[in-house]
């Protein structure tokens, strides 16, 4: 079997191919998120803590380094706890929305199940069908 044969009979697969709409509609979906938490969520939530802007936070280690004419030469050092706390934000919520649709993808699978299951009694044995016959053959 050539490689390309056997590379188009694993692609073509159904897990593969879920997998792979997985990933991008996985990725859409974190752009949507990530847009909701810095466009809604946190904007009210800085102006209830006094109007800050979660990207502004930030611990500066070292000031920027500005020559005579007023160019900068060396970026300051920082670190930016506020981008950290918006991306926890996002991913909190992504978790969360993952969370439930793996739920009630698994009540689902639950109640298709549960009745197929119910539904058909248990094929006798063997020995059960002839201690069946024997104790009608007793009751003649």
């Amino acid at each position: 079997m050539s490689v390309v044969k056997e590379f188009k009979e694993f692609a073509m697969r159904g897990n593969v191919v879920d997998l792979a709409v997985g990933i991008i509609i996985g990725g859409a979906f974190g752009k949507i998120v990530s847009s909701v938490v810095s466009d809604v969520i946190m904007p009210p939530i800085g102006l209830l803590l006094g109007g800050v802007k979660f990207t502004d936070l930030k611990i500066l280690l070292t000031d920027p380094v500005v020559d005579a004419a007023g160019v900068i030469t060396q970026q300051a050092v920082s670190i930016n706890y506020g981008n950290f706390v918006q991306t926890l934000v996002d991913f909190l919520i992504i978790a969360f929305a993952i969370f439930m649709m793996i739920k009630a993808m698994n009540s689902l699978k639950k109640k298709e199940v549960a009745p197929a299951e119910e539904s058909a009694p248990p094929v006798p044995t063997k020995e059960e069908i002839l201690l069946t016959e024997i104790r009608d053959l007793l009751k003649k």
